[in-house]
């Protein structure tokens, strides 16, 4: 029996039944649209979150599914429970559903480094699922998934032993209190700059004109905010350092040197990234370029000449990664420069979440 798996052969009979923790979160929305467009490999889907969301009546497949406020109860013959909540919540409840006998999904940070849960990107790692001794999977960081599946594929070639990345992060990577803030504050800006007073102009109009940053440390709208996350040793902020943490494990490359710069930007949805990777082999944009169009889960969108590449508003709400600029660096033949963009809601989570659980479903039928 897979630890946390459950009995295999009565599963046989039947499809696996789903819980979603968080269905009601800027996640777990899209988490729901993503259920009723992919595959139909489950049973059962068991909405779950905080007792205050507790029966609200949410559609799923065309059904309406009532929500169930957390609890030990909600996970009795669950098969696999995705969680898109906060990393407290995950902590206790992740390991109370894997008791339970679920496969826990989990999509916070509570797990990601831990040594006994996987850490999961299925175009590049899928075998790791079955690695879940605690019967807990991790889902990565949604600046590192933007970015990790054609880096994969291009290390799968050249041999990657270098990053230096720089991230454009949108706010709705701060949750929903990141989405709310950023409308508030254009719309604060706006009636301000409505109301004759130019903004931009003098120093401090935008930071007058915004009374709350919200999730931000400084106003987001018309500014970029050159901080991400908590404040971590040396400089780094957290999320500087999941890109490099998290990198190393999904690539199996321990020693992998990363270096990256995260950014918040005025965008709602969809982080784009500036990727400056050094291999062990030479690189050529033709090949590498062959390889990002052929790559499951990559769109390559590169001439320049014509303005095609990749921006947020191409990428929203689409599933891949795009790619574009892709470049020999100037001064090193082992080197690409590129740009990538991703839907940090579906890639960058909700979508990785549910491709990792349909791997386990495919398992336990």
């Amino acid at each position: 029996m897979t630890p946390g798996g459950g009995d295999q052969d009565a599963r046989a009979a039947r499809k696996p039944t789903l819980a979603v923790v968080g269905a009601t979160g800027a996640v777990g929305t899209v988490m729901l649209e993503l259920l009723s467009t992919r595959a139909d490999v489950w049973g059962e889907i068991r909405l779950i979150a905080s007792a205050r969301s507790a029966g609200r009546k949410l559609r799923v497949r065309g059904q309406e599914v009532e929500v169930l406020a957390l609890s030990e109860e909600c996970f009795e013959g669950v098969d696999v429970a995705m969680f898109d909540v906060p990393d407290e919540v995950s902590a206790v409840w992740a390991p109370i559903a894997a008791a339970k006998g679920a496969i826990a999904v989990d999509n916070s940070g509570a797990f990601r480094m831990d040594e006994d849960v996987p850490l999961v990107v299925p175009e590049v790692n899928a075998a790791a699922v079955r690695l879940r001794s605690r019967g807990i999977i991790a889902n990565p960081n949604c600046t590192t998934l933007s970015m990790v599946v054609p880096l994969g594929a291009l290390h799968a070639e050249f041999g990657l032993k270098e990053l230096v990345v720089a991230s454009y992060q949108a706010a709705s990577g701060a949750g929903q209190p990141g989405i709310d803030a950023l409308r508030a504050q254009t719309a604060a800006v706006a009636a301000a700059d409505a109301a004759g007073d130019e903004l931009g102009t003098r120093t401090g109009d935008v930071r007058r004109a915004v009374a709350d940053t919200g999730p931000f440390p400084a106003p987001l709208a018309l500014n970029v905010v050159p901080w991400a996350g908590s404040v971590k040793e040396d400089g780094w902020s957290s999320e500087e350092l999941k890109v490099r943490n998290e990198s190393r494990k999904i690539l199996g490359l321990p020693d992998l040197k990363v270096s990256a710069t995260c950014v918040r930007v005025p965008v709602i949805t969809t982080h784009s990234l500036v990727v400056h990777a050094v291999f062990d082999n030479e690189v050529s944009v033709e090949r590498a370029q062959e390889i990002l169009a052929t790559t499951p889960g990559v769109v390559l969108y590169d001439d320049p000449a014509t303005g095609e590449f990749p921006t947020p508003a191409d990428v929203v709400g689409t599933d891949p990664t795009w790619v574009g600029r892709v470049r020999r660096a100037l001064d090193d033949p082992y080197a690409l420069d590129l740009f990538l963009c991703g839907d940090n809601l579906r890639k960058g989570a909700a979508l990785n979440t549910a491709q990792i659980a349909e791997v386990v479903a495919a398992e336990l039928v």
